[in-house]
Formats: C-alpha cells, structure tokens, sequence
C-alpha cells in the first residue's frame, strides 16, 4: 500500500472542499512548531500578505504586540489539549492597521496539528470600545456634577440666606432716604425669589438623583443567579467553579442595576485573568461586621502585586495585566457604584494567588 503522507491529506481534503476556499471566516491549520500549515483566502484578504508571506513565518510575528504574551500562554494550554474557545486577540495587517480576532481552535495532538476559525470582530471592539469608554466618561461627569451640586448647595444657600437675615434687619425707621425705602421691599422679595428657585433647583436635582438610584429589598442569591445565567457560556468555557454562602445575610437593600453590574463586573474579571493552571474557583459570601453587611468576593487567579497598584485599582483606564481586551473600565465602575450609594470597597491580593474584595454596604 502507498503512503499517503499527512501533508497530503490535508492538502487533498482542501481540495474537495469548496467550503474552505469560500468561506468568509478565516480557516487555519497550524503545526506546533507555531507555524501556519495551510490558510484559506480570507486569511490573506483580511491580513494583506499572501499565502507565501503567511506560511514562511511565525504566527506570533502576526500578533499586536501586547497580545503576545497572552496569545502564548492560551497557545501552551492549547498544546495540551485543552480547547481554546471564544479568544480574542489583535492581528497586524501589512498596511499596519490593527485587527480583531475571535478565535475558536482544537488541537489534534496525534498529528501534532491545531486546526482553527477565526472570526473578524473589529467593528464589534470598536463599537463596545467607545461604549465603555462613553459610559465610564459620562459616570465621571455625573459624579463631578454630583460634587457641583453639593458645593452649589453649599456655597449659594448660605450667603443668600445672610443676605435675607440682614434685611430683615434694617430697620426702616431709620432709613431717611425715600429711595432706599422704596427699594428695600424689592431686595427683600428679590433675594427670596433666588433663595426659592436656589432651593427648588436643588430639590429637583435630589428628587432625580432618588429616581436614579432606586433601592429594594434584593435576595442578594436571585441578583447573582441573573448574572451567571447571562455568561453562562463564558463561565463553562472557562470550567469556573463557584462557591456562594449566603447564609448569614441573604437580602440587602441596594439599586438592582448596580448590583448586578458589580457582580458582572467581579465574575468576568475573575474569568479574564484567570491562571490557566488550575480551575478558576469563584468565591461569593456575606457576612456580618458591627451591624454592617459586607459582601465578599475571592478568586484564585492572577492577582497583582499591592505595593505596585495601590492608589491605582478604581481608577479609570488602569490596566495590570497584559489582556488585550482589558480597558481598566470595570474596577472603576465596582467602585463607583458602592461609593455612589455611601459604602465601600477594600481589596487584597497577591501575584498567582489570588484577589479579594470585601465592600461594605451603607444600609
């Protein structure tokens, strides 16, 4: 019997199939050695180099360069057999621009092949991108005009209402101008007009402020629940595991909206910088501390070094890890949304072992 070698398998399956010349998405086949082996169309067309310029490389001189590191570690796990599923990195075109991938690969270690579909999510990044940044810029806004608000309230109430005590004062008897007796009833009605509209204004932007932040009674259980069940794919994906004792406090009165962005938040962060060396374990409790309810939420993941971030965690736009779809957006919404409502928020951490978070809710 002649020996057919892989190679020419892959290369004779290729050409009985139409659907792999044709397909839009992009079809790889790469070795181990980090090499494409064969590449369809939409792979040169969306890149811009040719099939030629794409095989005689490596695939990592393709990668943006700060999706590297974590495109090589995903890669490692893939060597071992392990799936990669729904991962998104940046290609470099030849022209230079930057483009998103989304990645779904098995690997077939009896060939020593990995075989792979590709998607284009630029326009989708590009979109969720300015989203992100568009709200995390308008919730800085609306706490600086929060602040206005205040020192407004502060700033204006208290002159006025001197302002209205002196007048009432004067003592018109001893006012010998004609003039000044005419205007002094104008002033007077003159400043309680601004000191009503001063105090109308400021009652409209409190009343907006409640409606905003509308606080219940939430089963703190049901709120997670409808998080996890909105990435559930992301989560067995990941093989998450979740250990949830809500045993000791089970309802919390606090705005739904912002509970469960805070949970979406934690959980996916946990998710995206998860160590690739063990099963992501998530764990959410409550708890009871000088009658103060606190929620706690730990995970076994990359953590970071304190002495290094401290000052920086809830800040907008910080990034400590390499991810390429890391934004530093998230923290800082977790944080707003507790300091919004009067609690607070601690954090812990160390490299490869881990971050805690512990927040206190003002009740």
């Amino acid at each position: 019997m002649q020996h057919v070698s892989v190679e020419n398998n892959i290369e004779n399956a290729f050409r009985l199939d139409p659907f792999f010349e044709l397909s839009p998405y992009l079809l790889c086949i790469a070795g181990y050695d980090g090499y494409f082996r064969r590449i369809n169309p939409a792979v040169c067309k969306l890149l811009g180099y040719s099939k030629e310029e794409l095989l005689a490389r490596p695939i990592s001189d393709f990668i943006y360069h700060e999706d590297k590191h974590q495109t090589k570690v995903h890669r490692d796990a893939l060597l071992k057999n392990v799936p990669l599923l729904d991962f998104e990195n940046r290609y470099v075109t030849k022209g230079g621009e930057v483009v998103w991938l989304s990645w779904n690969s098995m690997p077939y270690d009896s060939q020593q092949l990995v075989y792979a579909i590709a998607k284009n999510i630029t326009h989708k990044k590009r979109i969720e991108e300015g989203r992100e940044e568009l709200l995390a810029e308008f919730a800085e806004a609306n706490k600086d005009l929060k602040q206005l608000n205040y020192t407004t309230s502060h700033d204006l109430r208290s002159p006025v209402n001197n302002l209205l005590t002196i007048v009432d004062l004067l003592d018109n008897a001893n006012i010998q101008s004609k003039v000044a007796l005419e205007l002094l009833p104008i002033l007077k009605s003159a400043t309680e007009n601004l000191n009503k509209t001063l105090n109308d204004y400021l009652g409209i932007v409190s009343q907006k402020e409640s409606l905003n932040e509308h606080l219940e009674d939430l089963e703190i259980k049901e709120v997670l629940h409808t998080v996890i069940s909105s990435i559930d794919s992301l989560a067995k994906n990941a093989k998450a595991t979740f250990e949830i004792d809500f045993s000791e406090v089970s309802h919390i009165r606090f705005n739904r909206a912002y509970l469960e962005s805070i949970f979406l938040n934690l959980i996916t962060n946990s998710i995206k910088y998860r160590r690739l060396d063990v099963i992501p374990v998530i764990s959410i409790s409550t708890a009871k501390s000088d009658n103060t309810t606190q929620l706690i939420f730990s995970d076994n993941g990359l953590g970071f070094d304190m002495s290094q971030v401290k000052g920086k965690i809830f800040k907008l736009h910080q990034r400590f890890h390499n991810n390429s779809d890391s934004k530093g957006i998230g923290l800082y919404l977790v944080h707003s949304h507790v300091t919004r409502l009067g609690g607070s928020i601690e954090v812990e951490s160390e490299v490869n072992k881990g971050t805690r978070f512990t927040i206190s809710f003002n009740e």
